[in-house]
C-alpha cells in the first residue's frame, strides 16, 4: 500500500480551510456518539430492553422477519421502524388486517411506543452530555467571515445542535416559521441565500432524518398530516401526535411539502452551486439515498471539493471501493487515507516540519501512531486551533 505524507496533507488541509470562502458540513451519527448519545445499534438494544408484553413480542416478530438469507445483517431500529410503517400502510392501520402476525392497529401503537422510548433514551443522555465542543464548533462557524451561507446537514434527530446554538445565542434557521406551532415553509428553502439576505450569516440547519422536536399533526382543513415543530416538552407520553424521526422511504416520495424531500433538494442544489468545500464528519456512508445525491454532485460539479473524516480505517477501505475515480473526494482515517483517488497509509515524519517547535498533537496521536480527526471533539479542536481565533470563540461560548 502506498505511503501518504501526513504533514504535507495536513498543511494542505489547513490552507484549504483558511482560503475556502464557502464551507458546508454534513454531520452523521458519529458526531453525537462523540458526546455519548447512543447510535443506531445502541438504540436498537436499548429499545428492545425497555419494551414489554405484547409490544415486545411484536417487535421481535418484525425484527426476525427482516433477518433473512437475502439480508443476513442484524436489523437495526431504523430498519424495524421502516418495516412497521410499511405494515401500517398495507393494513390501513386496522385491527382486522395483519402481516407476520402484526395487525395494523398494533403496528401504529408499536411505532408510537418505539418513538416515545427513543425520545426518553436520547433525552436522558442529552441532559448529561457535555456540549462544550459542539458550542465551540458553532461559535467557530458563526464568526467565519464568508460571503456565503453557513449550512449544516445532519442525519441526527437529537437536539444537541439546537441546544448548543441557543446556549450561545447564535441565530439559526431550519425551514420552520411561526411561534405557536412552527410549521414547515417549503418556499423558505427552495432558493439559496443571496448576498443581500439579512439572514445570510445565520446557521442553516437541515435535519434530513427528522427531529425529536417534530410531530405529525392533522391539518384540520385538508385532513392530511403536516409536520410542526414543538419546543420543550414536559412529558412525551402525554403527546397525542406522533414523533417524526426515521421517516420511511415512502414519506420521501409522497410528502412533497414536508421537510424530507425539500431538504434533499436543498442538499443537491447546494452541492451543485459552484465552488464549495464540503466536510463530512461522523457519517459512515451507509445511507444509499444520501450517497446517490453526494456522488452525483461530485461527478457533476468539478468545483466541489469533499473532505471526509472517519473514526475507523475499515470505513476508509469500504468507501474506496466505490469512490476511487473521484478526484475531488479526500478521505482521512486514523491510519489510512484516500487522496486523489488513491488509498494509502499515513507516513508521519517530523523532518517535514518547517520548524522544530511545530505542534502536531492537535491532529496526530504519536503514542498510537494515528490521526485523531475522525473524532468530532478532536476535529473541533483542530478547526479552532487552525483559525487563530480561539479566544473569540471561547468568549462566545461563555
Amino acid at each position: 500500500m502506498d505511503k501518504i505524507n501526513l504533514v504535507r496533507e495536513i498543511r494542505e488541509l489547513k490552507n484549504h480551510l483558511s482560503y475556502s470562502k464557502n464551507i458546508g458540513f454534513f454531520f452523521g451519527a458519529g458526531t453525537s456518539c462523540a458526546l455519548n448519545i447512543p447510535n443506531v445499534e445502541q438504540l436498537t438494544d436499548g429499545i428492545e430492553a425497555v419494551l414489554t408484553g405484547d409490544l415486545k413480542t411484536k417487535f421481535e416478530l418484525i425484527k426476525n422477519d427482516l433477518t433473512t438469507a437475502a439480508a443476513p445483517r442484524r436489523a437495526n431500529i431504523e430498519d424495524i421502524l421502516n418495516h412497521i410503517r410499511k405494515i401500517r400502510e398495507l393494513t390501513g392501520e386496522v385491527a382486522t388486517k395483519a402481516y407476520v402476525g402484526v395487525s395494523g392497529e398494533v403496528a401504529k401503537k408499536l411505532d408510537k411506543e418505539i418513538c416515545t422510548k427513543i425520545y426518553n433514551i436520547i433525552l436522558e443522555k442529552e441532559k448529561v452530555a457535555n456540549l462544550e465542543n459542539t458550542k465551540k464548533f458553532f461559535a467557530w462557524l458563526s464568526i467565519l467571515n464568508r460571503d456565503f451561507s453557513k449550512e449544516v446537514f445532519t442525519t441526527n434527530y437529537d437536539l444537541i445542535i439546537e441546544k448548543s446554538l441557543e446556549a450561545s445565542q447564535i441565530p439559526y434557521f431550519d425551514g420552520f416559521v411561526g411561534s405557536y406551532e412552527p410549521f414547515f415553509w417549503q418556499e423558505s428553502i427552495d432558493k439559496l441565500v443571496t448576498k443581500d439576505d439579512l439572514t445570510k450569516n445565520w446557521i442553516r440547519l437541515w435535519k434530513i432524518h427528522g427531529s425529536l422536536s417534530w410531530f405529525w399533526k392533522e391539518d384540520t382543513k385538508t385532513k392530511s398530516p403536516k409536520i410542526v415543530r414543538i419546543g420543550k416538552i414536559e412529558k412525551i407520553e402525554d403527546e397525542k401526535d406522533e414523533l417524526v424521526i426515521y421517516p420511511s422511504k415512502e414519506k420521501y416520495d409522497s410528502s412533497r411539502k414536508q421537510p424530507f424531500v425539500s431538504y434533499f433538494d436543498r442538499l443537491k442544489n447546494y452541492l451543485l452551486n459552484g465552488e464549495l468545500l464540503f466536510i463530512f464528519t461522523g457519517y459512515s456512508f451507509s445511507d444509499q439515498h444520501i450517497n446517490e445525491i453526494i456522488f452525483n454532485c461530485l461527478r457533476q460539479n468539478n468545483r466541489l471539493s469533499a473532505l471526509v473524516f472517519f473514526f475507523k480505517d475499515e470505513e476508509v477501505e469500504n468507501l474506496h471501493k466505490i469512490t476511487s475515480s473521484y478526484m475531488n473526494l479526500n478521505v482521512f482515517g486514523p491510519k489510512k487515507a484516500i487522496i486523489n483517488g488513491n488509498i494509502g497509509e499515513w507516513d508521519f515524519s517530523k523532518t517535514e516540519f518547517k520548524s522544530p517547535t511545530e505542534k502536531f498533537d492537535h491532529y496526530w496521536n504519536e503514542t498510537d501512531s494515528k490521526l485523531i480527526l475522525g473524532d468530532f471533539n478532536s476535529l473541533v479542536n483542530f478547526l479552532i486551533t487552525n483559525s487563530g481565533k480561539k479566544e473569540a470563540i471561547e468568549s462566545i461560548v461563555k
